[in-house]
């Protein structure tokens, strides 16, 4: 409930405290009404403005639009209909845009520093690491094979079997 339906609520109730309450409501409302249809904010070019609004002003161009929103649609002027448009859908509050314009040059250039760095780094680490090991040359892969040839390791479909004609254990090239 809203605080003016409690304060109606309770000066229906015949509480001792009805007259001030409803004074109080009374001076309450009259003062609610002339500060309202002295903000109203222009419904031109309300895309630009909108960021430059209080949140109070946002709502009163929201209830502003509400509220022209119920007569026929063909009766609006095209600068109420792009309002409309914009305060419903516009980008701003939880559609405004994640990054900003300009980001994706950001993102690209940064995705390639970060790619360039750690190649340089896996260039350097390259370079200072010892020779790969002799079972890693050709010559020893190829006496591996015929080792495992004449020890017939996998007669059914491997290296041992008839009409093999796969490279065996050479790796390298």
């Amino acid at each position: 409930m809203t605080t003016l339906n409690v304060v109606r609520t309770l000066a229906k109730t015949g509480s001792p405290y009805r007259r001030a309450i409803v004074a109080s409501t009374r001076s309450a409302s009259s003062a609610v009404r002339p500060s309202s249809q002295q903000s109203i904010i222009p419904l031109s070019n309300v895309e630009a403005q909108w960021e430059k609004l209080s949140s109070d002003e946002q709502l009163t161009v929201h209830q502003q639009l509400e509220a022209l929103q119920k007569k026929d649609w063909k009766e609006l002027s095209i600068d109420e209909k792009k309002a409309a448009y914009y305060v419903a859908f516009g980008p701003h509050g939880p559609r405004a845009p994640i990054k900003p314009p300009g980001a994706n040059t950001t993102i690209f250039f940064g995705t390639i520093g970060a790619i360039a760095v750690s190649s340089i780094i896996f260039a350097l680490i390259r370079s200072r690491a010892p020779p790969p090991p002799k079972t890693m040359t050709k010559e020893w892969q190829e006496a591996a094979t015929e080792q495992a040839k004449e020890r017939r390791e996998n007669p059914i479909t491997g290296i041992s079997s008839a009409g093999y004609s796969g490279k065996g254990h050479v790796t390298v090239r």
